[in-house]
């Protein structure tokens, strides 16, 4: 006899009935992934429908859910603020190598700007540097203002969110032009086993593996083991990247109203990657011998370091008080040692085709914690709904970093004829050894209500920081800045039943200054941030398109620059950035995938003490950008089994310096997919595919970005991978 029930769970999960269904209906639905079991006499099937995870995978390109802007699982088209999500099936159909990648058809952002120098993920957004990186809701890296160091491969990534513009009353130090939030693949139910290999030009090799499910026979514990090894020539001569990375995680449920999920990570780099700047004269314009070659190495081979280790443990624990009251607690520790030896690129030299060079070295350490406590309630008064969020959270992070430097001018290359030298590292002398640690605690308070079609959400936080700063070299400054702010947000939203759901936002936010200011100034203030958004979302119930426009306006004051004169950190006043985003992801039928953003970027310095440069756009910045990317699968016929895609990326003109002297022209850029499903001509090979995948199709050579005469840099010449992936 079968007996059939209806409950609140995913849908179509087959489930035993007896002593341990509950524990496996409740793992199905933390965990958001189908449990294959085998039907028989006692069966209970669930056929209701859940709301879609915001930490699981999901099938397609259009997500529905976040709670990176509100820290609480929230549906898209209630959220009033632009957030763009980047799901794993885009990211492997695109074959992301790198967070910035997983980025490049999302609005708003100038991603890969470095080109081959990119050894940080730094990404700008809204006209704004750098965006801060999140890991699983919690910081990962410096301040923006420092470009935020450290990077994570995407293959440990189940999902990549860009929030839109300030964010600080939920995170603490931001930017104000948004944040990346990374989201690590979890443990399943689902039982997951997948293995890659790729090969590709610049002599690409890499192996990755995927594995999950189930521990134990209880429906208590699961598992996801997934990790990375690869090693490829960078299109700059001379120069490798290699890493190994792994991801353990473990979940255990502890009760029907408890779940530990325990995350860590390694991440070993032998070859990290170079990081250079190439001069003005030679790339944006030519000389009197032309350009400088498109592969150059500016440092030297036989002194050149570049690896990186990171190590993080860390957990998040959630516990049911009753359906109303649940408690979170998310935690996790971080460690990262850094060594870098390279010439960098520092002047033109005694012609146009002569560059000076300073050896470095450089190394880094950095230890960090962070916890975030939450409390959430629901409750109701008359016929107003509200989720109530109130959260304390900590933050440390403890810096310390020297560089040694040779000043004594004896590096010059002439870029037409390269002659190697050996560097003499006895010349190399302590040039700053620094030591800087911040504790940041936050009280924050969020309401997000909904009346009928009215979603209003209000959120206040407070922050108390400190910046300790020491100083071993020099004068041996020894300074701690305290500094408290409050920011705040609101933001009301109106859902039609047609799926249009226009808003209007107000929020602001705050970084504290980890530089330090030049001897006998006043400290630096925290640099602030407000910005007003205006916009409409489109996300019909029950389809796959998601459509967000959305105007902002973004003031950012105490902005904070490098004097090249003193070598000391200033505050030079007051940024605007203004501008519009369309962004899309649609998916009408099982067959056809389809993305395309537009952005369109206005920022330009208000108040400064430099006074050439007001009235002027800072560098970097775009004024257009657009993308596009589509693919389509046949699903049957003769082709049945293979997927065809194409993608263009519009990157419009952008200033080379911040006085309004010279422009970067604009560039397009071709990407191809090509894959097919292998079981489709060979039954006995059905889960394996091969793919295609080729980025910068046309192998366009151009300027991707300038700050000024003496940081230009190339784009990423044409990358081309091709893999063999397995799923059992």
């Amino acid at each position: 006899m079968v007996n059939k029930i209806k409950t609140q769970a995913r849908p179509g999960v087959a489930l035993p009935s007896g002593p341990y269904a509950l524990r496996l209906l409740l793992a199905s639905s933390l965990l958001a992934a189908p449990v294959a079991q085998s039907a028989g006499d006692d069966t209970l099937t669930v056929t209701a429908e859940t709301s879609e995870s915001v930490t699981a995978r999901n099938a397609g390109i259009v997500a529905k859910e976040s709670s990176s802007g509100t820290k609480t699982p929230t549906p898209l088209r209630k959220t009033p603020q632009s957030i763009s999500v980047v799901t794993r099936d885009q990211m492997d159909d695109q074959a992301a190598a790198s967070v910035s990648d997983a980025l490049s058809y999302t609005s708003g952002v100038v991603t890969n700007y470095r080109g081959n120098s990119n050894r940080n993920d730094e990404i700008i957004s809204r006209g704004f540097r750098y965006a801060p990186k999140l890991l699983d809701g919690l910081h990962y890296g410096l301040s923006s203002s420092s470009g935020g160091s450290g990077q994570l491969d995407p293959w440990l990534m189940e999902r990549v969110e860009m929030v839109h513009g300030p964010a600080g009353v939920l995170y603490g130090q931001v930017s104000p032009g948004g944040l990346v939030v990374m989201t690590s693949k979890r443990p399943t139910a689902e039982s997951i086993h997948e293995v890659k290999l790729s090969t590709g030009n610049q002599h690409l090799a890499e192996a990755a593996f995927d594995f999950g499910g189930k521990l134990d026979d209880d429906n208590t514990l699961f598992y996801r083991l997934n990790g990375i090894a690869f090693t490829k020539h960078e299109f700059v001569k001379g120069n490798k990247q290699q890493r190994m990375a792994i991801a353990p995680a473990i979940t255990w449920l502890a009760s029907e109203d408890t779940t530990f999920t325990l995350l860590t990570s390694y991440q070993y780099e032998p070859e990290a990657g170079a990081r250079n700047f190439y001069p003005r004269a030679g790339t944006l314009f030519s000389t009197s011998a032309g350009y400088v070659p498109y592969d150059f190495n500016v440092s030297e081979t036989n002194f050149n370091r570049s690896t990186r280790e990171q190590t993080s443990i860390g957990y998040e624990l959630e516990h049911n008080f009753n359906e109303a009251l649940s408690f979170k607690q998310n935690l996790r520790y971080s460690h990262r040692q850094e060594e870098y030896k390279y010439l960098v690129y520092n002047a033109t030299g005694a012609n146009d085709h002569t560059i000076t060079r300073i050896p470095q070295h450089d190394k880094v350490l950095t230890n960090e914690m962070g916890v975030d406590n939450q409390l959430k309630g629901l409750i109701s008064t008359g016929s107003v709904e509200h989720t109530l969020l109130g959260g304390l959270d900590y933050r440390y992070s403890h810096v310390n970093s020297k560089l040694w430097r040779d000043r004594s001018g004896d590096y010059e290359l002439d870029w037409t004829n390269p002659v190697h030298i050996d560097i003499d590292e006895s010349k190399l002398l302590l040039s700053s050894d620094t030591q800087k640690t911040l504790n940041q605690v936050g009280v924050y308070l969020q309401d997000q209500l909904e009346w009928q079609q009215w979603n209003l959400l209000l959120s206040g936080r407070h922050d108390w920081s400190q910046v300790h700063t020491v100083s071993y070299t020099g004068d041996g400054s020894d300074e701690t800045y305290n500094d408290n702010q409050f920011t705040g947000r609101a933001g009301l939203l109106y859902a039609f039943d047609n799926g249009l759901s226009p808003y209007i936002s107000y929020s602001t936010s705050f970084e504290p200054t980890l530089q330090a200011s030049a001897p006998g100034t006043d400290p630096l203030k925290p640099t602030t941030g407000e910005q007003t958004e205006l916009g409409i979302k489109y996300q019909p119930a029950g389809s796959n398109t998601a459509l967000t426009l959305s105007l902002f306006d973004i003031n950012q004051k105490n902005v904070t620059t490098l004097n090249s004169t003193t070598q000391f950190y200033e505050q030079i006043g007051k940024v605007n950035s203004k501008g519009f985003e369309a962004e899309l992801h649609a998916q009408p039928v099982p067959e056809i995938k389809f993305t395309a953003a537009y952005t369109y970027t206005d920022v330009v310095t208000k108040e400064t003490t430099k006074e050439q440069e007001r009235g002027h756009s800072p560098a970097g910045v775009p004024t257009h950008s657009a993308s596009a990317w589509g693919s389509y699968s046949f699903l049957s016929g003769p082709l049945n089994g293979f997927t065809l895609g194409s993608g263009v990326r519009y990157v419009g003109k952008s200033p080379a310096d911040s006085i309004g002297e010279y422009d970067v022209p604009s560039f397009t850029l071709y990407d191809a997919m090509a894959s097919y499903e292998l079981g489709q001509a060979v039954p006995s090979l059905k889960g394996a595919k091969l793919q295609l995948n080729v980025q910068n199709l046309a192998d366009k050579h151009y300027v991707s970005n300038c700050s000024n005469a003496y940081a230009c840099f190339y784009g990423t010449g044409r990358s081309v991978v091709a893999s063999v992936d397995y799923r059992w």
